[in-house]
């Protein structure tokens, strides 16, 4: 007679699962006692965790230092109206818990880095970076390496979906797919279809799930490219590099950030405007961007700047922001080679604002 960790509750709650043949009471069970980290409560993140606390994963970690915005909620499907201003890994932790409570929630409200990401990796055995930046892609990599751990990625780009899964069973890592950075923007920047990062999420939960139980064909060495427009989905192969695997230590991941890029945080911004202090800020989202959310700055959108610089000032200091701090380092950028050297960027734009 085989003994069963789980419950009546639980029999009856995964029975559809349990009479598949290919998972199984002993799939199930797999499920149970797996520890699975999730990097990012957004748009990935929410379908994704949907279906693994559904699917019975024992135990779920979730790692997120962002809040709630109006702005996401057309694609991140954990979240109300009523959610906005609060901790996104908070929320999420609680709305999970209350889908299936046999299961153990762990909200870790945290920036990820260097410093904490190996103290973080080591108590999950799968980690699935749902993140939208290419120094978290990597960071989540070479933990992963050093700690020897499999992880799924996932990326979205307008239309456009990418998954595949890394450093399985001794496979490719992202860094033998990707070798350098790219120049993606991020959701913030570019916009992107609401129903693709459901999509994206649901199959890295797919993925997720094939490694716990043990079944099926795993899409390490393969990168799964899906377009939304055209239906059309392909699978291209990639193999591993040796070097890409000996990795011992974690490095530095501010692959975009020019290091003598002044920088203030949101609070010291907020502070400077309480005391009255004397600067210049100018805001170059675009006018749509502007006209749902502003902190009263000037409007220069990137793509005009060159044709406004008699607008911006010479003496007084500078502060230039956008929704995430992308396009304003662009923008610091093109005017420091224009001659200003009065520039601040507000960090991480008005997302923490």
């Amino acid at each position: 007679m085989q003994i069963t960790m789980l419950n009546p509750h639980e029999l009856k709650r995964y029975n559809r699962h349990i009479i598949l043949p290919e998972i199984g009471l002993e799939g199930q069970q797999k499920l149970k006692l797996a520890k699975v980290l999730v990097i990012g409560a957004g748009g990935l993140g929410c379908p994704l965790l949907q279906y693994l606390a559904a699917a019975g994963v024992g135990t779920i970690g979730i790692i997120d230092s962002d809040k709630v915005d109006e702005s996401n909620l057309h694609r991140q499907i954990l979240y109300s109206s009523n959610d906005v201003g609060k901790n996104k890994a908070d929320i999420a932790a609680k709305k999970l818990s209350e889908l299936n409570s046999f299961i153990k929630i762990i909200p870790i409200v945290s920036y990820l880095n260097s410093e904490n990401a190996l103290q973080l990796f080591s108590d999950f055995d799968i980690i699935i970076d749902g993140s939208d930046n290419f120094a978290t892609r990597y960071l989540v990599n070479d933990a992963c390496v050093i700690l020897n751990k499999p992880f799924v990625s996932g990326s979205i780009y307008k239309f456009q979906g990418q998954i595949s899964v890394f450093n399985y069973h001794d496979g490719p890592t992202y860094r033998c797919l990707y070798p350098e950075p790219g120049e993606i923007p991020n959701c913030a920047e570019i916009g992107v279809l609401g129903v693709l990062p459901g999509i994206v999420g649901c199959l890295m939960a797919n993925e997720t799930i094939k490694m716990i139980i043990g079944n099926g064909e795993v899409l390490s060495g393969k990168l799964l490219v899906f377009d939304s427009l055209t239906m059309q989905f392909n699978t291209f192969e990639f193999s591993s590099v040796a070097e890409n695997k000996t990795i011992k230590t974690l490095g530095n991941y501010d692959f975009f950030c020019d290091t003598k890029v002044k920088e203030i945080t949101a609070d010291e911004l907020k502070n400077k405007i309480l005391l009255s202090e004397k600067f210049q800020l100018i805001d170059v989202r675009e006018p749509h961007e502007y006209d749902l959310n502003n902190i009263g700055g000037l409007l220069i959108p990137l793509g005009e700047l060159e044709n406004n610089f008699d607008k911006i000032s010479t003496i007084l200091p500078v502060i230039i922001h956008c929704q995430s701090g992308m396009r304003s380092k662009k923008a610091i950028e093109l005017l420091k080679q224009n001659g200003f050297n009065n520039l601040t960027n507000l960090k991480n734009g008005l997302m923490d604002f």
